[in-house]
């Protein structure tokens, strides 16, 4: 996708705006609000159909199966939704996202409410397809900021503002969403999430792909101008990228398990949202904080510091024996979460070819949606075989993948000539 070249739009913020006092003016005061309900059906849609599922058959492996079905769907149909919103623009393949997956929605409902002992293949399938028709609004919206502040001659920390916003707003989806979930299920009907979840996407998402923003990128078929090549180093550099966010997928997803079983081991399993929900905040906080930063910092360096600082206190997790002193081991290892999410997604936009943009960013998040599921399960296994202690072993040998990949791209950018520039 490319960009639209309006640099002289008289309602462009000045290059003197900075920070988050320059977002409002870029997007409209809406826009934040309608970018975050626009994905939270995303955040309700793994942990609601494994819910119904469960609830309904009274297999927790069929439960589990629905929920990794979701997961893999997503991170296959993740970037290929990107790939065709390069392509043909964000807005008509946002439309269709739209209509099939609350079309999905509302036939998985159905179906996981109606057969008590459901064919395990068409369970699959219909998981699988719904997961990979999500409209993924986080990376379209990533994609937006970066081309609204290129086109408009933003200021650099206004991007490392909204991108920590963006951070921001996914850690609020994955929190709130399960609770939500949760809450629902408990006090109503537990197909309740997966209704709202349509409604959601059918109402919001529209609303989404025609919003003004949008007309900042267009698609790459439109595109004047010679293109930029991938290249070897580019294309090296964005694996590195995807592994660092498979890496940090696997914190996730090793440390929500991880949790877990601590928790169960202290006698009250219902503690581990709880314990988990601390590194959410820190890390929340930690994602908007970049935009203060430095901008003598640069991104490699950020990403390199940041996956040490993760791997360090990672260690923590390894000597807490207590609630109050796991909950503030996992505050201060969501410290280093936050800007590796900020950082990789930022260098994303730096590295990739402006007509494949939309492609990248939606790699980079299928990345932690795959690692969260290899986090998981890897957590799983070892929780099982050596307590939670094992468990919290993979969220540190996925912290020293993300400070390897850190320091792999570094390399390559200093000692490729196009990407030389690249902060």
């Amino acid at each position: 996708m490319t960009l639209d070249s309006r640099s002289g739009d008289s309602s462009a913020p000045s290059n003197s705006s900075v920070g988050y006092a320059g977002l409002i003016p870029l997007v409209g005061g809406l826009y934040l609000p309608l970018a975050f309900f626009a994905r939270l059906p995303l955040a309700m849609l793994t942990i609601g159909s494994m819910t119904l599922v469960t609830a309904t058959t009274g297999s927790y492996a069929l439960g589990g199966l629905s929920a990794a079905m979701v997961g893999i769907g997503s991170a296959v149909g993740g970037p290929t939704i990107g790939y065709l919103a390069d392509r043909l623009g964000q807005r008509p393949v946002l439309l269709i996202a739209a209509i099939l997956n609350t079309a999905l929605l509302a036939g998985m409902a159905f179906f996981e409410t109606t057969f008590t002992e459901p064919n395990v293949v068409v369970l699959v399938l219909l998981c699988l397809l719904t997961g990979a028709s999500v409209p993924q609004v986080g990376p379209m919206s990533r994609v937006r900021w970066i081309s609204l502040t290129r086109t408009k001659g933003s200021n650099p920390r206004v991007l490392s503002a909204a991108l920590g916003i963006e951070s921001m707003l996914d850690e609020l989806g994955f929190v709130l969403g399960p609770v939500t979930v949760g809450l629902l299920a408990s006090l109503v009907h537990p197909v309740l999430p997966l209704v709202i979840a349509a409604v959601l996407t059918i109402a919001l998402v529209p609303l989404f792909a025609v919003h003004p923003t949008g007309a900042a990128v267009r698609p790459a078929t439109t595109r004047k101008g010679t293109k930029v090549p991938l290249g070897r180093a580019r294309a090296s550099v964005i694996a590195l990228m995807v592994l660092g966010m498979i890496g940090l997928g696997t914190v996730f997803g090793s440390l929500a398990a991880a949790t877990l079983a601590f928790a169960g081991a202290q006698g009250d399993s219902n503690q581990g949202g709880m314990l988990y929900g601390a590194m959410g905040l820190s890390s929340a906080i930690a994602a908007v904080s970049v935009a203060a930063w430095p901008q003598g910092f640069t991104q490699s360096a950020r990403w390199i510091a940041s996956g040490l600082f993760l791997t360090v206190t990672s260690f923590a997790l390894h000597v807490a024996s207590d609630v109050p002193w796991m909950l503030a081991s996992l505050f201060l290892v969501g410290i280093g979460v936050g800007p590796v999410i900020v950082t990789v997604m930022s260098l994303g936009g730096e590295v990739a070819p402006a007509q494949r943009l939309s492609t990248v960013m939606t790699l980079l998040s299928a990345g932690i949606v795959v690692g969260t599921a290899i986090g998981n399960g890897l957590a799983g296994v070892f929780a099982e075989s050596m307590g939670y202690l094992g468990a919290f072993w993979v969220a540190t040998g996925a912290s020293v993948v993300i400070t390897l990949a850190a320091v792999a791209a570094r390399l390559i950018m200093r000692s490729s000539r196009d990407l030389i520039r690249v902060r």
